[in-house]
């Protein structure tokens, strides 16, 4: 019961996929053929949420691997878990996006998109409960961010009750892939504001600060920076595959983070995260790890928490923990920072404990917050955008393929919308008590933030 249908888009999104089920398969004990090696029951009481299991005893993966060029997918054929994956969930076209998102999203992905709809609904009925998708792409490409947006948006339009959750790789500030990324990030965003349910924020740079000052490796390749991604994509979802104290799942994720239906990009983090010569040096317990998901270094987005507030956050610790330490701590972290939480959202943050910790780990935590800091990240994107825009460089490149400028302007100020959003709940509050002192609770519809402001913004939404 309770299952999830994994998409993986373009390059990115299908690299990060391919390390996700290499952690998922260990987890579970299945080994790169789709055997059962394991020795734990608890291992597959609950293995349908990420695989089926096949007439001769094989666990095959509820995963639909897409792109528009063959050569990531043979890449992953033929490496060491390319037998697991079921052959007809490979769909890819053969002449690539070229980083360009109309191309994804209008013309070649176009064509592409009804064959993966085909898999995604024979895996959708082979399910019993469906709790949702999640996709995992980049946004600075073309087939990762176009095609991947519009999958987002055909499958919102077939499943509208189920959770999209979606693993976007942002564009970075200092590690640019392609020149055209502000143009394809700003596009898919105007898409993921509107048809996804929760968008978890990685980032190419901090994930390589993260392996080089934390994790102390002194030239970190692609594939350490997917391993970190794994990591948080397994802990978000542990307490829907492994008995728990205290469970959460996609849908309580979603209820408890966002405050606002826009709102729902979070920056996420992944605690422990050590060097591997001094793990005998530290003890990890409740306390220690609860210091470290909270810490500005283990954020896998490049914009610093203390920037803004949290309206909400949640950690998932897995291992043997009490759950009235969890509780202690959470509490602790909230009183000694409470002005960098909201205080119109009292005990805003979400605490689940999942019993198994991942293989030769105690106690893992696996962090998710919904800042109002993010907006530093669209906020530059949109900068980027502007600096082109204005100039209409390389605009012939989407026009070519049928795209409006319409369209970019109206991307462009729904971005701008979402900025300025975040900003007003960041500034929330100090007004509002103040008006509440002088005695002016009834006037306080026209001047807070669930009044006048946002209702003229009614027509963004």
């Amino acid at each position: 019961m309770r299952e999830i249908i994994h998409i993986q888009a373009g390059q990115c999104g299908n690299q990060i996929g391919k390390k996700f089920w290499e952690v998922i398969a260990d987890e579970h004990g299945i080994d790169g053929t789709g055997k059962y090696i394991g020795d734990d029951p608890l291992q597959l009481d609950r293995i349908n949420v990420y695989f089926t299991e096949a007439s001769g005893g094989n666990y095959v993966p509820r995963a639909v691997l897409v792109d528009l060029e063959p050569g990531t997918m043979d890449a992953i054929r033929s490496g060491v878990h390319g037998k697991l994956f079921r052959p007809d969930n490979f769909v890819f076209g053969q002449s690539g996006a070229g980083n360009n998102w109309a191309k994804g999203h209008y013309t070649e992905g176009a064509e592409l998109v009804d064959s993966v709809l085909d898999v995604v609904r024979k895996e959708a009925e082979n399910s019993d409960l469906l709790q949702g998708f999640q996709v995992c792409h980049s946004l600075g490409g073309g087939t990762g961010s176009g095609m991947g947006t519009l999958l987002i948006s055909k499958i919102r339009e077939e499943f509208p009750d189920r959770m999209m959750c979606t693993f976007s790789v942002m564009p970075s500030p200092k590690v640019s892939d392609t020149v055209v990324e502000p143009y394809n990030a700003t596009l898919s965003v105007h898409q993921l504001v509107e048809n996804a349910d929760q968008v978890m924020c990685i980032d190419n740079e901090a994930l390589y600060d993260i392996c080089f000052r934390t994790l102390k490796l002194s030239n970190p390749n692609y594939s350490d920076l997917n391993h970190l991604v794994s990591q948080v994509m397994s802990g978000v979802t542990a307490s829907l595959r492994f008995p728990g104290q205290l469970n959460s799942d996609l849908r309580k994720l979603a209820v408890n983070l966002i405050p606002f239906p826009r709102l729902h990009f979070f920056m996420v983090g992944y605690a422990p995260l050590t060097a591997p010569n001094s793990t005998a040096y530290r003890n990890f317990n409740v306390a220690e790890i609860t210091q470290q998901i909270f810490d500005a270094k283990n954020i896998m987005a490049a914009c610093d928490p203390r920037h803004g507030r949290y309206l909400t956050a949640s950690a998932v610790f897995r291992g043997k923990v009490s759950t009235k330490e969890v509780d202690q701590q959470m509490l602790n972290v909230q009183s000694k920072n409470s002005n960098y939480f909201v205080e119109w959202i009292p005990n805003n943050i979400k605490s689940s404990v999942c019993d198994i910790a991942p293989a030769g780990q105690k106690i893992t935590a696996t962090f998710l917050a919904n800042s109002t800091a993010i907006q530093s990240l669209f906020k530059r994107v949109s900068d980027q955008f502007q600096a082109m825009f204005k100039r209409k460089a390389f605009l012939h490149w989407y026009t070519g393929e049928g795209m409006d400028e319409m369209e970019f302007s109206e991307a462009e100020s729904n971005m701008n919308d979402l900025v300025s959003e975040y900003q007003q709940y960041q500034e929330a509050g100090v007004d509002e008590d103040e008006a509440y002192e002088e005695g002016s609770g009834t006037d306080l519809g026209e001047s807070s933030v669930d009044g006048g402001e946002i209702g003229l913004e009614e027509d963004t939404y």
